[in-house]
């Protein structure tokens, strides 16, 4: 299991879910560390930056770790395919919170997604978010020639945090991370995908002080950039 470091999170700016009177950049954090989280505070300081490159722009965050989303369940799948009027209560509470999720994605101009890197993966939180956000004839659909992603015109950030080096070398096969969330979001019409990682901090204090410069640095590029 290869996890975080520590450093503080900077609380960021909300905006009711759903609502795109401006620019938004939609921020999601989901390490289980909290404040000790490295891609959490990377993240929410790089979307102030966004916000900062582009004034007058708000940032929507959910917390996924703080308020995670329910693992969809059988509500939610019968739910989704059940006309409005003919859901169940259970299953329309399902369905709406998956709604806005949703709609807090379509409503964003860019995106920052966070994650730790753990157990060669995504955290179980924001994988739960990707399965309410991944809807058949809402955010993709089928047709004659396949596939067809409909969430577009989004910028997205990923920040990864591990505690190794997993981007070359030796244990680039062990990242099931990043491969997945470029894949997953591309199928949903999200291409242009940018990704910041802050790898080695377990590798002692040196390693770790420079993987938050490196990010930060990095990050500060792709805020101008934007």
């Amino acid at each position: 299991m290869d996890v975080e470091g520590q450093i503080v999170v900077i609380k960021s700016v909300f905006l009711s879910e759903g609502t795109k009177t401006m620019s938004s950049i939609l921020l999601v954090t989901s390490s289980p560390r909290g404040a000790a989280s490295h891609s959490t505070a990377v993240a929410t300081e790089f979307a102030r930056k966004l916000q900062r490159a582009n004034p007058g722009s708000q940032i929507v965050t959910r917390d996924l770790a703080t308020q995670p989303l329910p693992h969809i369940d059988a509500e939610y799948t019968a739910g989704i395919y059940t006309p409005e009027e003919a859901r169940t209560a259970k299953q329309q509470q399902a369905v709406t919170v998956s709604d806005r999720a949703v709609d807090e994605l379509f409503a964003a101009d860019s995106i920052v997604i966070s994650t730790a890197f753990i157990n060669f993966s995504i955290s179980s939180t924001l994988k739960s978010w990707i399965d309410h956000i991944a809807r058949a004839g809402k955010t993709f659909s089928y047709g004659e020639e396949g596939p067809k992603g409909l969430v577009t015109g989004k910028k997205v950030y990923l920040v990864l945090a591990s505690g190794g080096v997993y981007s070359a070398g030796p244990a680039s096969a062990l990242d099931h991370a990043i491969p997945y969330l470029k894949s997953v979001l591309g199928f949903l019409g999200m291409t242009d995908v940018e990704v910041v990682r802050i790898e080695g901090v377990g590798m002692g204090p040196e390693a770790e002080a420079k993987a938050i410069a490196t990010a930060q640095e990095q990050t500060s590029h792709l805020a101008l950039a934007a």
